[in-house]
């Protein structure tokens, strides 16, 4: 199954998420309001949950942006190029038939 990087974004900011809640919700006492590094931790949390949302955000346009510039390499070097883009298809086409042939 392909997952998109959305997709994958999209799940792993979601388990993240519910990670976050379940720990919060284990700090979340008020027995432990009163306790400064419970406060401290809270905020931390917080802190990681923004800066790992960005982080992911960024990774997905970076690597969406990665893959456009590939794409387009590749069709630049075909339409400039394209009889030596068939001959390598050729090529292989040539020696996975032989390959083949010989099993």
């Amino acid at each position: 199954m392909t997952h998109s990087v959305s997709e994958t974004i999209s799940s792993t900011q979601t388990e993240l998420e519910k990670l976050v809640a379940d720990l919060r919700g284990l700090i979340s006492s008020k027995d432990l309001d009163n306790v400064p590094e419970i406060k401290i931790l809270r905020q931390r949390l917080d802190d990681g949950m923004h800066n790992v949302r960005d982080a992911a955000v960024h990774a997905a346009q970076e690597a969406a942006r990665q893959a456009k510039d590939a794409a387009r390499a590749a069709d630049r070097y075909a339409h400039d190029e394209p009889w030596r883009v068939a001959g390598a298809a050729l090529a292989v086409g040539a020696v996975v038939g032989f390959l083949l042939s010989r099993r």
